[in-house]
């Protein structure tokens, strides 16, 4: 994918023979609010849109599905969050939902979110129980990729359409769920890998703040770093990894063990923009100034990208949370009968010093 003017990423999706470019809700400011595309045909700022379908790719129909048509405005919907929402990703992607419900006119007593607040199993629970509940179609953000098939089960006798945002389940499209959207978290991980090499002059060692196990952002983040820091920087080392829990008061605490052991740490990647924050936080408590160690990290959030500015932040490559207006047109277009990609994975922008204060405003 060739980087566009802006550091954004390609911006179309094909599902079936229409072609989408949907502008994102969620924290943003008024600004970023148009669903109409900016002069040249990128998004506006705070967009979340898609790549092109590849060729070839599976779809899912509705026949295929096996369900029957709902509209959206009188139907019943569950949307279920996996983590509390003091994360700035999980407020802006609850936000987003909520506000596109809104948008198309669907009532709010017909619209039950839930919030798991990081148990499995709470999860799991939340999304029987809409189900039980009679709910006609169900927007997931999962806490694990593994552990869902009561669920299925569940959705499957009722033919209940699943779909997926910015975490990925085990199983199968047309089936056990409708389609995942979200990113492409290996090429997010060699895209931090890329920015944290020149950074660093691609010699040094590094850290890594892993993300929370049982999930697949967390595995094809490490792997897309981890395999192109080898292709590009040999000379760079990993010295160091522990699960920060995608928390920033467990990436604080990490990256406080981190300098007790190795005080000459060069690098620090963080697999979001929460444990990046711990990291500065315990960097500047080690007396270290902004600069001695580079941070990368995944996310977008304000106050990432204003850790670029500060000098703290070398980098940080968006995860956009702002799903809703995309979940909810990959609905539309589900329930009209048109043909779904298994798989809708959006393209993703980057900050760094040439851009972290002016599109500040396009961070959430």
């Amino acid at each position: 994918m060739a980087t566009m003017s802006g550091h954004w990423r390609p911006a179309v999706l094909s599902l079936g023979t229409a072609l989408i470019v949907l502008a994102g809700a969620g924290a943003c400011a008024k600004s970023e609010d148009s669903d109409t595309p900016a002069a040249g045909g990128a998004a506006s700022a705070g967009a979340q849109v898609a790549q092109s379908a590849a060729p070839g790719v599976p779809t899912c129909t509705l026949e295929q599905f096996g369900g029957t048509k709902v509209d959206l405005k009188t139907a019943k919907i569950g949307f279920s969050q996996s983590e509390k929402e003091a994360n700035p990703f999980r407020i802006a992607e609850t936000k987003s939902i909520k506000d596109e419900a809104a948008k198309l006119g669907i009532p709010a007593g017909n619209l039950r979110t839930t919030n798991a607040n990081s148990q499995f199993n709470k999860q799991i629970s939340d999304v029987e129980q809409m189900i039980d509940s009679g709910v006609q179609l169900l927007i997931i953000a999962p806490l694990n990729s593994d552990g869902w098939d009561s669920v299925f089960a569940k959705a499957a006798a009722k033919k209940v359409p699943i779909i997926t945002i910015d975490r990925k389940i085990n199983a199968t499209p047309c089936k056990d769920y409708l389609t995942f959207i979200g990113s492409d978290f290996a090429e997010q991980g060699k895209r931090a890998a890329d920015k944290l090499a020149a950074a660093l002059g691609n010699k040094g060692s590094v850290a890594i703040l892993l993300g929370a196990p049982g999930n697949n952002v967390t595995t094809l983040r490490t792997k897309g770093f981890k395999d192109q820091i080898a292709k590009v920087a040999p000379d760079i080392k990993i010295t160091f990894e522990q699960t920060g829990q995608f928390s920033r008061e467990e990436g604080q605490k990490v990256t406080e063990q981190l300098l007790q052991s190795n005080s000459d740490i060069n690098g620090i990647y963080a697999e979001n923009d929460e444990m990046g924050l711990g990291a500065e936080v315990a960097l500047q408590g080690a007396g270290k100034k902004a600069g001695d160690v580079k941070i990368v990290s995944i996310d977008g959030t304000k106050g990432a990208v204003k850790g670029i500015a500060d000098g703290w932040f070398s980098a940080v490559i968006e995860s956009n949370p702002r799903f809703g207006p995309l979940a909810f047109e990959t609905a539309t277009k589900f329930f009209s009968g048109e043909p779904i990609p298994a798989d809708i994975i959006i393209s993703d922008r980057e900050y760094d010093e040439s851009n972290a204060k002016t599109d500040l405003p396009s961070a959430y």
